[in-house]
């Protein structure tokens, strides 16, 4: 019985150090400047000095200064909050689906 319980728990405390590292390694990352424009990506919003794009998976914006930018989930649960520079910027999405941007004064639904 000792010996079952020990592999039991040894067993289990494995499993949970990979998932930890799992989720480690699956946490997307903050936003990054990119040169290059996507081919599969869609506009969402264009204004004059703002754009915003839907990529598989992506969020991109274009802008011609820096912006405050806020991305909710559909439910309203707050994922990334930051100050994006002048350029092209592009955010890795933990997971496909609705989410609700926030630029400054424009707000839009963007569907990846």
């Amino acid at each position: 019985m000792r010996i079952r319980l020990k592999t039991y728990l040894g067993a289990a405390l494995l499993l949970a150090a990979s998932s930890v590292a799992f989720t480690a390694a699956a946490a997307p990352k903050g936003w990054e400047q990119v040169k290059t424009e996507r081919a599969d990506a869609k506009a969402v919003v264009r204004e004059t000095d703002i754009e915003i794009k839907a990529a598989s998976g992506l969020i991109i914006v274009n802008a011609n200064h820096p912006v405050q930018i806020k991305i909710f989930t559909i439910l309203g649960r707050l994922v990334n909050s930051e100050t994006l520079p002048a350029g092209r910027s592009q955010l890795q999405l933990p997971a496909h689906g609705v989410y609700i941007v926030k630029v400054g004064d424009l707000t839009c639904k963007v569907a990846v």
